[in-house]
């Protein structure tokens, strides 16, 4: 059996699934301010008919890492960072306690410029004074050549708690990004960190033996021990648990777009021949472009919590905040004292689309709210409603621009000049039901709900499988192979191939997630990119230099059974 669980901005979902098949689900309030316990709740409600000795595997996508992000709440770090000539470190400043280091390695890995030994102590002692604990560690061509991050690293590791060396995140040649993903991951490392012991504990205390696994943005799992280590993959996770969910669900093989509409946000997704759309460099944090690989997806702040608002020219709209539940399902307590506001799904009761909790609250709500403003409640409501639908389509229709005006990269290829035309709109969430018809309505193309929409991104997060890539590198004239990824460095042979390396990197790939108690035995790894490059001396052929990309691609142990 898999059990998923997707931590939402409202509700924390979980499923059980035995086969494909779903044989539990539940759906419980989320407590920001303490999510373990939401996971703790929905635990409880699908292990009560279910034995956790059959759970064989958990997945979990959780909003922790994102929220601490969004809300401020992430640990102050200190980012020491060397890059040489060509390049102003400044550009890319991040965070208070930012410094500039002497050193600098060129693009095949040699060391131009060694470190400044005394500065590093400098530097460091000042850090460690003001109370820093956490690090990141960047040089510009460390993917080559990682002593000098090492060094830096090694200056602050005896006093650190945690240090992040930006080779270990990413093959990939992008200093600027590898600087922002290295300063998140150990912004958001001790949070994630006292978050994943405890929700460890709670696994055990519950009976499950199971793998427990990290949903990331790109579409794919991390075990969860690699997740401590690099817990910036776990970022957005939830919006690619529902893409997931629509693979598993609805096997989709042609242009389409999924709308997820949850309490807080609409997640939107776009599917290119069937397979979802990337961020073919990276996703960005705030204002920073990062190398953490993720799934295409725009969210906006309309869902069933979605506060409704009037100006002074009679104009409705929602969201894109919340101000607690909706009425419907505002507890006495919340009401009394204000936490609740009429929101989205209190317009959808009121208009008999839906029936969610109290709609009984959700009339009166509403009847207040207009008569404050001397209008109709069947009015307000309408325009409520409509304002949410034309804010989704105008965001869904946006991003379907937005990917026409460029190359579209998926899961599976780079698709060069195809333009994407949905054939059909796929929804998920709680609202999904009630607002299918007013879609349908306004997109004139087909608008479908798969079996299970309501709990669809817990479903995707319990079928997904574990993905991973890594990079190789080998320079002949130097005799060296490097996977930096991984922290794998090696002496090699000057006849060293390109069929050779990409043995190795398959080998080291595999024995890797292995080692970790990660992987599906069914799928193995994959060379997406590969190349060998001639380097001329003066006298002709002095070396070669060997690059090769190897993956687990993201999908799903097996589909849905409805």
């Amino acid at each position: 059996m898999l059990l998923g669980i997707d931590v939402g901005g409202t509700h924390t979902d979980a499923v059980i699934l035995d086969d494909g098949r779903v044989v539990a689900e539940a759906k419980v309030p989320t407590d920001h301010d303490h999510l373990l316990t939401s996971i703790q709740g929905a635990l409880d409600a699908v292990l009560s008919t279910v034995d956790p000795a059959l759970v064989r595997s958990v997945n979990l996508s959780t909003t922790l890492s994102t929220n601490a992000i969004v809300e401020g709440k992430i640990e102050d770090v200190g980012v020491l960072v060397s890059s040489g000539p060509g390049i102003d470190p400044e550009n890319y400043r991040v965070g208070g306690h930012y410094h500039v280091v002497t050193g600098a390695v060129d693009h095949r890995g040699t060391e131009v410029i060694c470190p400044d030994e005394a500065e590093l102590e400098e530097v460091a002692n000042a850090m460690l004074q003001a109370g820093v604990k956490v690090f990141a560690t960047v040089g510009k061509f460390s993917t080559r050549n990682p002593d000098h991050e090492r060094a830096m690293a090694g200056c602050v590791g005896h006093s650190a708690d945690f240090v992040t060396m930006g080779h270990g995140l990413s093959g990939v040649l992008n200093f600027p990004r590898r600087v922002a993903t290295a300063y998140f991951n150990s912004a958001v490392w001790r949070t994630y960190n006292d978050f994943a012991w405890a929700m460890q504990e709670s696994l055990a205390g519950r009976g499950l033996k199971a793998d427990v696994n990290i949903l990331k943005a790109d579409g794919g799992t991390l075990p969860l021990a690699v997740s401590r280590r690099r817990p910036v993959e776990s970022i957005l996770s939830g919006p690619a648990a529902s893409v997931m969910g629509m693979i598993a669900l609805c096997d989709p093989r042609d242009d389409s777009v999924l709308l997820d509409i949850g309490g807080t946000t609409t997640d939107i997704a776009v599917f290119a021949d069937g397979s979802p759309v990337i961020e073919d460099q990276g996703m960005t944090v705030g204002s920073y472009p990062t190398l953490v690989k993720a799934l295409k997806i725009r969210s906006i702040g309309v869902g069933g919590d979605s506060v409704i608002r009037v100006n002074s020219q009679g104009q409705v709209t929602v969201g894109p905040d919340r101000k607690g539940p909706a009425l419907a399902n505002c507890g006495d307590a919340q009401r009394k004292e204000r936490l609740c506001s009429p929101a989205l799904t209190d317009a959808l009761n009121f208009l008999g689309l839906s029936h969610f909790g109290d709609v009984e609250a959700s009339r009166q709500g509403l009847e207040t709210l207009a008569e404050l403003w001397d209008m109709a409640p069947e009015v307000l409501a309408r325009r409520a409603v409509d304002n949410a639908r034309d804010k989704i389509v105008a965001a869904a229709n946006d991003l379907v621009d937005e990917l026409n005006a460029r190359p579209v990269y998926t899961i599976v290829e780079l698709l060069k000049g195809k333009t994407v035309q949905p054939k059909r709109y796929s929804l998920m969430g709680g609202p999904a039901q009630a607002m299918a018809p007013q879609l349908e309505e306004v997109l004139g193309l087909p608008v479908t709900l798969p079996a299970h929409y309501a709990v669809a991104n817990a479903i995707g997060a319990a079928l997904t499988r574990t993905t991973m890539d890594v990079e190789l590198f080998a320079d002949t004239q130097k005799k060296r192979m490097f996977i930096p990824g991984l922290g794998i460095a090696s002496d090699i042979p000057s006849s060293y191939t390109l069929e050779q390396a990409e043995q190795d990197a398959e080998r080291a790939l595999r024995d890797y997630l292995s080692s970790m108690g990660g992987g599906d035995p069914g799928v193995g790894p994959e060379i997406s990119e590969s190349g060998s490059f001639n380097m001329v001396g003066d006298h002709g052929l002095v070396g070669r230099n060997i690059r090769v990309k190897c993956q687990i691609r993201p999908g799903i142990v097996c589909r849905a059974r409805t």
